[in-house]
């Protein structure tokens, strides 16, 4: 063929490329405010439909980057959105929701030390104290006004919880932060399971330190990971 001849030769149409990843973020965005504004004003039913469609949302949002996003951390955002889902119910299905949210944390520690967390002494032994401190006086105070078909369950699982704030404080910085947002959201949820008279607005705290925590733990997720992977 000669040179002429190739150059009329129809060029094969690459892929496309795929426009979802643009809207992820926004997406995640949007429906966080809407989940926000309707557990301020109304109506529940509103909150109750978006609150399931959050953390899919982050999930995307990661998948949507260039670098890959670690299975652990689409792992952690799917058991939180079992929790997210079985928590807008009472019961047995409450304790799935919990369930939900320690494989989640079981799938952040994890990520945090293979990402070197135990490796950071100083950092590490810091957090240890500092949550060590704060789980024995939150299960102390907790304790006596939990049902008593609560009390176990919720003991081991802000262990967890704390464990997890912990190794992703010597984890990095916007880890460390998001597990502490985490932690405090997941704090204020278990005053109300106490029956402790929770100020007004409570609820809408609960979701916006929960929403940003998650954000945080994930991006900070994707932060370290491609820092050990040497991306």
């Amino acid at each position: 063929m000669s040179p002429d001849a190739a150059t009329l030769q129809p060029l094969t149409p690459s892929a496309p490329v795929p426009v979802w990843p643009r809207y992820a973020l926004p997406a995640f965005a949007m429906v966080g405010a809407l989940n926000l504004v309707f557990e301020a004003a109304g109506p529940r039913l509103g909150f109750d439909l978006t609150k399931p469609l959050l953390m899919p949302l982050l999930a995307m949002t990661m998948l949507a980057r260039a670098r890959p996003t670690p299975r652990l951390l689409l792992a952690a955002l799917l058991g939180s959105t079992l929790g997210d889902t079985m928590l807008l119910f009472s019961g047995t299905w409450f304790l799935v929701g919990m369930a939900g949210f320690a494989v989640a944390h079981v799938c952040y520690v994890r990520l945090f030390v293979r990402a070197g967390a135990l490796r950071r002494r100083g950092r590490f032994a810091l957090a240890m104290l500092g949550y060590g401190v704060v789980w024995a006086v939150l299960i102390s105070r907790l304790w006596p006004d939990l049902d008593a078909g609560l009390r176990i369950p919720v003991a081991c699982y802000s262990l967890l919880l704390a464990s997890m704030a912990t190794c992703s404080y010597a984890a990095g910085r916007r880890t460390g932060l998001g597990g502490a947002l985490f932690l405090l959201s997941d704090t204020m949820i278990a005053g109300g399971l106490a029956h402790w008279h929770m100020p007004t607005g409570t609820g809408f705290f609960i979701m916006a330190t929960y929403l940003l925590g998650q954000y945080l733990l994930a991006t900070g997720c994707m932060k370290v990971s491609s820092r050990r992977s040497g991306r």
